[in-house]
């Protein structure tokens, strides 16, 4: 099986529990197109950076216990987003496999390194100073992140390295994610059909 084709590179995910139902689509081939409606948003905000800067076309559909908190919800989908990605991919043939971005905004900087190894990890040193975008508990962008890299089975590195302003902080670790995503999930053109690992596997 040789490099996967476009309409390989897509993945819809149904993932229902007794907390939330989270609809989860994604073609990682496609205009950076975003259809959300997670009930938050601020996140809903955050993923539609994901789809432009990742240059993914991307649908998230959720309903959670949103009376509660957004616990739930947002760590639902990481969870839902990291296994569409994983089915998307398949057994990553051809792929770049490794992927890097820092991103401004104002007086923020993130940087995000993400590989694609099979095995899930995730390096978060995010400091925000403050507790809350309006509505939106920042602690949750970890819960989000932590979901995702479990069921990508990727390695995750995010760092913001400077920021005053918690909804800047925020949006330059979304975005540099997106973009290092964007880069790792990029056809390998001298790679075609190889998996990207001296074990042969990933």
């Amino acid at each position: 099986m040789g490099t996967p084709s476009a309409h390989m590179r897509k993945a819809e995910v149904q993932r229902d529990t007794k907390e939330t139902q989270v609809f989860v689509a994604l073609d990682l081939d496609g205009r950076g197109e975003s259809r959300l409606e997670s009930g938050i948003p601020f996140l809903d905000h955050m993923l539609d950076q994901i789809a432009r800067h990742g240059g993914l076309d991307l649908t998230v559909r959720a309903k959670g216990d949103l009376e509660i908190d957004a616990h739930h919800t947002v760590e639902d989908i990481g969870i839902t987003l990291g296994m569409a990605l994983a089915k998307a991919l398949g057994d990553k043939k051809g792929i770049r496999r490794f992927g890097h971005a820092y991103v401004p905004l104002d007086e923020a900087l993130s940087r995000a390194v993400v590989d694609f190894s099979g095995r899930p990890g995730l390096a978060y040193n995010v400091k925000f100073t403050r507790a809350r975008v309006g509505e939106f508990d920042v602690d949750l962008t970890h819960e989000f992140f932590q979901g995702l890299v479990n069921h990508a089975q990727a390695t995750v590195h995010i760092d913001n390295l400077r920021g005053d302003n918690s909804h800047h902080q925020c949006e330059t670790v979304f975005k540099a994610f997106a973009r290092a995503l964007r880069m790792a999930v990029e056809a390998d053109p001298r790679a075609a059909g190889a998996v990207p690992s001296t074990k042969g596997a990933l």
